[in-house]
């Protein structure tokens, strides 16, 4: 990792530091997203089955495009059917089944406790509000599956959308090499109900033609109201330009994955160089950050990361990885929370004496790890919270995903007479000073018919 100090940088250095990684291939990833999701658009399902050829090696069924056999399924075939989902639950260890049945029931009761409740109130007597919250009709999860397959990302979109009462869900997910999905990823599907109804299904298709196909209609897929998930920097920025089209909505920046650590001299170095190149090993375009005012526990993390390293299975990708992240000395506490708000980090790591303590001055982050014992990889998969959360600095303005993610929330106003003459004169007066004759006068008429 890099080592710098912050109070020597001036401002376009602090601005390269705080910069990730993908940022600088931008034009580029814009560019090449752009032609392949107007190819999707343009030739459907055909260009789905091309982009899988070169990408992913595989070369599925052309009976599933254009509708023409959008319900079959198979191991040659996009969607998975329901020999293939049993053969992934009988192939597993037991012991896997049990910790994925686990997590999600824990992720069930912190989302279920979570979720939003429909309200009403009298605003003036004969006038009721109400706020309804109705499910969001069809969705589109994507699960990554490149380099790691994550059936943990399966639970936490699937667990909160079923809560929600999505009527059709549909999950992407890359085929392996054989042409199969990953077993655990199918069965963590299937624990939250998808794929295994009428509705629906579980399709193997990555990168950016699975946001193609979910968003447009493509390959034997629905066209989505809604995508969700994580994916790489081509993934993100897909959902980013099918969003700005308007034709479907997504649920946030979610791209490559990043962690902000901030410890004082009391941490374990052992466990801060962990909990680093648990997000590093994500991929090359990972950015982790270590923040201490501390310099002799910069010293000692920089050591156990390369000690830890020597026995990584991933050490060449978390090396990637961390040869575009730093170690920062800072002067104080207070300068490192400044840093940390301006950067607004998906994962931010207090390891802190009374770190709870110090939560009031976090402002921006995705989720907070309190703590000496909290790892960050508790949270990716069986604490409960979520771990699909916004990247790029968007913690600034959104959250996580929750069950309100996959809901819409519809006003609705009641009016009986005497609420409209409680309140009709206030209206029209607001109108008539914004120079809307028809409005003020949908009002004054009804006044009229009332008086």
């Amino acid at each position: 990792m890099n080592r710098v100090d912050w109070n020597g940088l001036d401002a376009a250095q602090r601005e390269a530091v705080l910069t990730r990684p993908l940022a600088a291939q931008a034009p580029e990833v814009t560019r090449t997203v752009a032609a392949m999701l107007a190819d999707v658009r343009a030739r459907g399902g055909e260009a789905v089955r091309e982009y899988t050829r070169r990408f992913d090696g595989v070369d599925f069924d052309g009976a599933d495009f254009d509708g023409a056999d959008v319900d079959g399924a198979g191991p040659g075939r996009f969607r998975v059917g329901a020999d293939e989902f049993a053969e992934a639950a009988a192939g597993l260890p037991a012991a896997l089944r049990d910790a994925i049945d686990e997590a999600a029931a824990r992720i069930e009761r912190f989302h279920r406790d979570g979720m939003g409740t429909p309200y009403a109130v009298d605003t003036a007597d004969g006038v009721r509000c109400e706020r309804i919250l109705r499910p969001i009709g069809q969705v589109g999860l994507y699960v990554p599956a490149g380099t790691a397959p994550l059936p943990s990302t399966a639970l936490m979109l699937g667990v909160p959308a079923r809560l929600a009462g999505c009527r059709d869900v549909v999950l992407c997910t890359p085929p392996r090499a054989d042409g199969s999905a990953d077993p655990a990823v199918l069965y963590a599907a299937a624990a939250c109900g998808i794929g295994t109804g009428a509705d629906g299904g579980v399709f193997k298709i990555g990168g950016v033609q699975a946001i193609a196909a979910m968003a447009y209609g493509a390959a034997g897929l629905p066209a989505c109201d809604k995508l969700f998930g994580p994916g790489n920097g081509w993934v993100t920025e897909a959902k980013r330009q099918v969003s700005a089209g308007g034709a479907v909505g997504i649920d946030m920046p979610a791209g490559p994955s990043e962690v902000l650590v901030i410890a004082d001299a009391g941490a374990n170095p052992a466990f801060v160089a962990a909990d680093l190149l648990s997000q590093a090993e994500h991929g090359p375009d990972s950015q982790v950050l270590l923040l201490s005012e501390d310099a002799a526990l910069l010293d000692r993390v920089a050591e156990a990361l390369e000690a830890q390293l020597q026995s990584l299975p991933r050490a060449a990708i978390a090396r990637r990885a961390l040869s575009g992240s730093h170690l920062v000395r800072v002067e104080s506490l207070r300068q490192a929370f400044e840093i940390s708000n301006r950067y607004a980090p998906e994962h931010l790591i207090l390891a802190l004496r009374d770190a709870r303590a110090h939560l009031q001055q976090v402002r921006a982050a995705g989720s907070v790890f309190l703590g000496d014992w909290a790892p960050e990889a508790l949270g990716d998969y069986c604490s409960g919270t979520n771990h699909v959360l916004p990247t790029a600095g968007a913690a600034r303005f959104c959250s996580g995903v929750s069950v309100a993610s996959f809901q819409v929330a519809i006003t609705v106003q009641e009016v009986q007479p005497r609420g409209l003459v409680a309140i009709g004169p206030c209206a029209a007066e607001l109108a008539a000073a914004e120079g809307l004759e028809a409005h003020r006068r949908a009002v004054t008429l009804r006044l009229e018919a009332a008086a």
